[in-house]
């Protein structure tokens, strides 16, 4: 279970990085729950498919470095590079905690840092 899980999350990463956010949702369950922690909380594909139509204007760029799975839970470590609203590149390092049901992907939990060097407080 535990591969097909990482195996699902990769195909949807590849999805997204075609632009192809409809192939993304297919692998998630119509009641999927998205929460980027601190921030927003997104409830059903509907939500989903209207945050990326605002936020992925273009395809992001993921980078996944570990991906740790247990059970029904894979977590995804990396970077993820995506055009803000004036069209720059913003770099950010995410943890991502999925929660998968029946072969789908059901629950996120999003942990997400801005990492440019511009927005990273000086000490």
């Amino acid at each position: 279970m535990t591969e097909n899980n990482k195996a699902l999350l990769l195909k949807g990463n590849a999805a997204i990085a075609e632009g192809n956010y409809e192939g993304f949702l297919a692998l998630c369950t119509d009641d999927t729950e998205w929460t980027f922690v601190g921030d927003t909380v997104l409830k059903g594909k509907e939500a989903v498919r209207q945050w990326m139509a605002t936020n992925y204007t273009e395809p992001p760029l993921v980078t996944v470095e570990d991906l740790l799975a247990e059970g029904d839970f894979l977590v995804a470590v990396g970077s993820v590079t995506m055009k803000n609203e004036n069209g720059n590149p913003t770099h950010y390092a995410y943890s991502d905690v999925w929660r998968f049901r029946d072969g789908k992907l059901a629950e996120l939990r999003a942990f997400v840092i801005n990492i440019d060097p511009d927005n990273v407080a000086r000490r």
